[in-house]
């Protein structure tokens, strides 16, 4: 049986985990690159008949994992899939401090596996799966910091800012090629994980935004793991994914929510209507 191939980063904990979860269904072939193993996701993939590979790479070291996946996919054969994608979820947020405080290899290590291990791993999957004729997909979880910065967030908001831009660029890339690969960094909204805990936990006095972090825990303003997977995911399977190469789950969001709003009022007017028919 032929299955749908996804290849993930970051998938042993948080919004990675959460995504892996519910990506392993039967009929998929998941392959997560991580620096640790689940065993959560070994018994998933056991109970859905699900197939999976989890590679300990550290994505610091991202030229050798780049080559590792690129050498993979250039073994294999397209036949024995229905489409092909790639998610890079992995990201780190450096000691939330002001960029002159900053640790050297804290920062480096940052943009390494928050840009440039995305971008080399972009270049291999569509590089080796490049004369494959299945759909093909690239998906870059990026984030809002991408696009408006934070204070004491500077690499981070460096690293989701590159993430952006090197997908438009790729997309006009994939756009000049037959059937070339459909592509799209996607802010993800808000969401209770680690990161966010490392947010509102930071020092005040270093981190002007730390309130509002610790205000969106408290009014429980945080979307689960869970639920970011599955809208991630609703979005990644949309017939037009990768018209807009930079975009926001929260974005549809709003457009389900705005169309609901419109039917309602629609049949509450198409009512009235026939009431007033009924009077005549």
């Amino acid at each position: 049986m032929k299955h749908q191939l996804t290849i993930m980063t970051g998938a042993s904990r948080g919004l990675g985990l959460a995504l892996a979860r519910q990506l392993l269904v039967p009929g998929a072939t998941l392959v997560c690159i991580s620096r640790h193993t689940s065993d959560a996701l070994v018994q998933a993939a056991t109970k859905q008949g699900a197939a999976l590979e989890q590679w300990t790479l550290d994505l610091s070291h991202c030229v050798q994992v780049a080559n590792a996946l690129k050498a993979w996919l250039q073994s294999k054969n397209e036949g024995q899939w229905l489409s092909a994608t790639l998610i890079n979820n992995a990201g780190v947020i450096p000691a939330v401090a002001p960029l002159r405080l900053g640790d050297p290899n804290d920062l480096s290590n940052a943009l390494r596996v928050g840009l440039e291990a995305p971008m080399l791993l972009s270049a291999a999957f569509v590089g080796a799966t490049g004369a494959w004729t299945i759909p093909r997909k690239v998906l870059n979880i990026s984030s809002g910091l991408g696009r408006r910065a934070m204070a004491s967030s500077a690499a981070y908001c460096a690293a989701k800012a590159g993430m952006d831009h090197f997908t438009r660029s790729l997309a006009m890339d994939e756009a000049r090629v037959v059937n070339g690969a459909r592509v799209c960094s996607l802010a993800p909204g808000v969401i209770d994980t680690d990161m966010q805990v490392q947010l509102r936990g930071a020092d005040v006095s270093q981190f002007p935004d730390q309130a509002m972090f610790a205000d969106l825990h408290t009014k429980g303003q945080l979307s689960s793991a869970d639920d970011a997977a599955a809208h991630i995911l609703a979005y990644l399977a949309r017939p037009d994914f990768g018209s807009e190469p930079v975009a926001d789950v929260r974005d549809q969001k709003n457009r389900l929510a705005r169309d609901h709003y419109f039917l309602v009022q629609a049949a509450k007017v198409g009512l009235l209507l026939d009431l007033g028919r009924a009077d005549v």
